[in-house]
Order: structure tokens, then sequence, then C-alpha cells
């Protein structure tokens, strides 16, 4: 298969790395003097040093270079840069193809302005008749980029399409699995990255395995409780993207949002934070969207309020803390 990776950021070229094993494989970015770099060197070291890119990857800051004959489009930018990349692809695409090219975005969130979700914005862009999906689950992107094993899942409205898709698509150490329940897997991936800054607050403030271990299991909870109330399958959430990617991201050491939360309990501004981390942390930009869809479907999420409490009201981590053990104790 033919595959336009979309986005030269960690995950993206750690895609690119591990679908160039079994396909024909053409990396695209914005930063012309970053393509041309990665091109020239063979390797990202801005957002992934240390790997070499395979002699087959065409690295290209040429979008219709990069989609041309391509039989999938895999936009890996951040929830944020979606709907512009997307776009781009459309009006490129529509000068060389009657035919729509088929979408699959590998972005966790939500829009942080609007709170939609990656299909919301993908539906409101696209012709009808666009095949399209997200692919998500556990993964760091240098482990994927060093070959190591990883489970995903591709998910769409259009289940043929996502079979099909995530059968192509798997192979060697990249397992892919397919789904029917966008909503639940677009959920999934989302809440889990802010479940992963409370769990980073609770180790930074050394409260032990326990405490982490309930916190994964009640945020978890709290996932269901708002994915089902919005039409997603509670199934889904015992999954790759929902349990297994909330697993990885709250205890790895690699993750983004559980170093956020370790950083605040150690009584570090959030702006700091971020400027420290260099790469986007979308369990703070979810956060916010994540509590309003649970005042909305009136889903009970304690957890999300105490983060929230934390990364944008200056409330002391370990207030948080107290507050949420000093909940009523009540029925599992």
């Amino acid at each position: 298969m033919r595959v336009a990776v979309l986005g030269a950021g960690a995950w993206g070229t750690a895609l690119a790395i591990a679908l160039a094993r079994k396909h024909e494989v053409r990396l695209w970015g914005r930063d012309a003097a970053q393509l041309a770099s990665i091109a020239g060197t063979r390797t990202n070291s801005k957002y992934l040093a240390g790997v070499a890119l395979d002699a087959s990857i065409h690295v290209t800051a040429i979008l219709a270079e990069a989609i041309g004959d391509a039989e999938l489009a895999l936009i890996v930018t951040s929830t944020g840069g979606l709907a512009a990349t997307v776009s781009s692809v459309l009006e490129t695409a529509a000068r060389s193809s009657p035919d729509s090219l088929p979408l699959v975005w590998a972005c966790k969130g939500f829009n942080k302005s609007t709170g939609q979700l990656p299909h919301e914005i993908i539906v409101a862009l696209v012709p009808a008749g666009t095949r399209y999906g997200a692919l998500s689950g556990p993964s760091f992107a240098d482990e994927v980029a060093h070959g190591l094993p990883c489970a995903l899942t591709l998910a769409s409205n259009d289940f043929a399409f996502a079979n099909a898709t995530a059968a192509a698509l798997n192979g060697g150490a990249l397992r892919v699995y397919s789904s029917a329940d966008l909503i639940g897997v677009e959920l999934g991936g989302a809440l889990k990255n802010v479940m992963a800054i409370a769990a980073g607050i609770s180790d930074g403030m050394q409260l032990g395995l326990n405490a982490r271990a309930a916190l994964i299991t009640r945020g978890l909870a709290e996932m269901v409780r708002l994915g089902v109330a919005m039409g997603g399958k509670p199934e889904t959430f015992m999954g790759l993207t929902g349990v297994g990617d909330l697993i990885l991201t709250a205890t790895g050491s690699l993750s983004r949002n559980r170093k956020v939360g370790m950083l605040l309990a150690q009584g570090k501004s959030l702006d700091s934070i971020l400027s420290e981390l260099g790469h986007v942390a979308e369990g703070v930009n979810s956060a916010a969207s994540t509590l309003a869809l649970a005042h909305r479907h009136r889903v009970g999420m304690p957890i999300t309020e105490a983060v929230n409490a934390v990364l944008f009201a200056q409330a002391d981590p370990r207030d948080a803390v107290k507050a949420l053990l000093a909940r009523e104790a009540k029925a599992e």
C-alpha cells in the first residue's frame, strides 16, 4: 500500500518507520527546513533522535508529492492541527484525482476551542462518501520506531473499511485490530491523558503504588461513564484504546501527561512545565473539554474536576488529593 504519513513529529516519524517495513511510505511535514534535515541525515533529530529512517521512506515538504497516488493518508498531527491539514489534503487531492482519498488520523484529544473530537472535525470537512477512521492505542513513539511490539486499534463507522485497512497495516511488530466504535475509541484516547496527569500528581507526591492503582481504576470508571453517555460501547474501554492506553500513559516513564502531573506536584507552574516539555501534552488541552462534556451529560467525574482545579484554578495538588479522599464512601 502507498501510505502518505502527514506529520513529522515523533509519532508520525515512528509510524513512517514502522510502516515502511511493509509499505511504500512518504513522510510529509510543514517545516521545510526540518524535512530537508530529515531527508539529508535520515533521522528526525528534533523529535526522535537516534533512530534512522529507512532509505525507502520518501521525505518531502511538498504535500502534492506526498499524497500523489497515495492509497491512504495517515494524519499524525496534533488535534489542533487536524482541520488545517485535512483542508490542505482535500484541496491538493482535488487537483489530481476526483476520488476521495481515504483518511486515517492518529491524534488523540479534543479541539481546544470547540471541544470537538477528531471525527467531528473530519465530518464537517470531507465530502460525503469519504472513508475515514481513527488509529489509536497504547503506543510510545520511541518504542515503535525501534521495532518493539505494539498493538493498536483502527476504528471507523464503516467497519468494512476499518477491517480492511487494519489488515493492510497489520504486520511485523505492529499489530492492528479493527473496531466499529469510533466514538469509544476516540474518547478512550482523549480521556486517558487526563487520568495520566492525575496519576502523575500522585506519583509526584509519592503517594505510593496503591494510590496510583486506585486512581487508574477509578479514572477508568469515569472514562466508561462518560463514554457510554456519549454513545460509546463499554467493552471498548476494556480494550487497547481504553484500559490499555490508560495503563501505559499513567505508568510509563515516557508519558508526557504523567510528567506534567509529576511536575505540578513539585510546585512548578503549568506554563513552565509546558515550556520544559517542548512537546504537546494532550491531557492539558483535553481536561477542560472533558469536564465540560461531563457537565453536559450529567456524569460525575471527580478526578477530572480535581485535575482541572490544579491545572487552571491554581489549586494545590495536596488539597485536591485531600478533597478526593474526603469524598463520601459508596458502592463501587
